[in-house]
């Protein structure tokens, strides 16, 4: 944009100085000329005001940051995996478009430098667990993870840690239902502090215990209602959110919708489970969780950790008992969050 408003200025200078002396060289009157120069000055002068006032006549450059971070953001969750002696291995589809995006798989350095002096907040249920434990194994060596394996590993139950030496607070809040993450989101708002990366992610309890698609779509209506409502920021109006930026009045907060997985019925260890948890029930609850505009794929303020395309794509051989997968389809689902606030801070490790 800068450089295009300094070539017009530079055109428009020629013109103002060669013009009139062209008209000099053909023997106009002196009076002529300085009429005409001073014509074409002021007409130039008031054209030049007037374009940012009237765009659409005159070409701009596309927004070509915003565009390839839009684009980047829609490849994050396209991701392939590989069988191997070792078990699976993962890395993301470069045939799907996202060779340019430069995603990375991130250390334990890089992950410590990203989330430095952040809090992180995953609320959920076993499957959230799953994805916390990813997150750690980023964040903390082989021995601390032993160290706090059984804490962590506690049925039903919320753990906390802090990890002293990068300032990063990590919270994972057993919240099986949708209406138990409504009380995490009223819950800040209640205590004026807010995390700076929130993931939520629920479905699979509410399927089994209440197999009633009406009802979880009615609980993620009242959700959204929730966040528009609590949240310093929705992340739905990215202009709204860059003048906040702007005005220091609100943090840029991260939000993640964390889905359900690809269910395998015949692998699903009790009765009960393989009558209700079935393909068709949780393509059900997937439209319902479309229908509610919670992703921002629909208007709303989360963005989507795919779990279903993950797994769905690791496989039967990839599953542990038809609904949790092994430690690699977790690993890559955080990477893909971590990825997305690389991009979202404008970051590049």
């Amino acid at each position: 944009m800068f450089f295009g408003a300094v070539q017009l200025g530079i055109m428009a200078a020629c013109v103002v100085l060669f013009v009139p002396m062209g008209m000099a060289g053909w023997h106009l009157s002196r009076n002529k000329v300085l009429f005409f120069s001073g014509a074409l000055f002021i007409t130039l002068a008031v054209c030049i005001h007037l374009i940012p006032y009237f765009p659409s006549f005159f070409p701009q450059p596309p927004p070509t940051v915003l565009f390839q971070q839009e684009s980047c953001i829609s490849f994050l969750n396209n991701v392939s995996f590989r069988s191997n002696l070792d078990g699976f291995s993962w890395n993301w589809d470069t045939s799907s478009g996202s060779l340019d995006c430069d995603f990375q798989k991130l250390g334990r350095g890089d992950v410590s430098d990203l989330l430095n002096g952040s809090w992180v907040v995953v609320a959920g249920d076993s499957q959230a667990r799953l994805f916390m434990v990813a997150l750690l194994d980023l964040v903390l060596g082989a021995d601390e993870m032993e160290k706090i394996h059984d804490d962590l590993f506690k049925r039903h139950s919320d753990y906390h840690l802090v990890v002293e030496e990068i300032g990063l607070k990590l919270d994972f809040l057993w919240s099986p239902y949708v209406t138990n993450l409504t009380g995490v989101v009223t819950g800040f708002k209640r205590n004026g502090t807010y995390p700076d990366v929130l993931v939520m992610g629920s479905g699979l309890w509410h399927m089994l215990h209440f197999k009633n698609v009406s009802d979880y779509g009615v609980s993620l209506h009242l959700l959204k209602d929730s966040l528009l409502q609590s949240l310093p920021v929705s992340r739905k109006f990215d202009m709204e959110l860059e003048s906040a930026r702007a005005a220091g009045s609100a943090r840029a907060m991260h939000l993640f919708w964390l889905g359900m997985p690809t269910l395998i019925n015949g692998l699903l260890n009790t009765e009960e489970k393989r009558v209700k948890m079935t393909r068709e029930m949780c393509r059900a609850y997937n439209q319902e969780l479309y229908k509610s505009k919670l992703l921002r794929r629909d208007g709303g303020s989360l963005l989507l950790l795919d779990v279903e395309t993950l797994t769905r794509k690791c496989g039967v051989d990839c599953s542990l008992d038809g609904m949790h997968y092994g430690d690699v389809v977790y690993e890559a689902s955080v990477h893909v969050m971590l990825n997305a606030l690389l991009i979202e801070s404008h970051q590049k490790l």
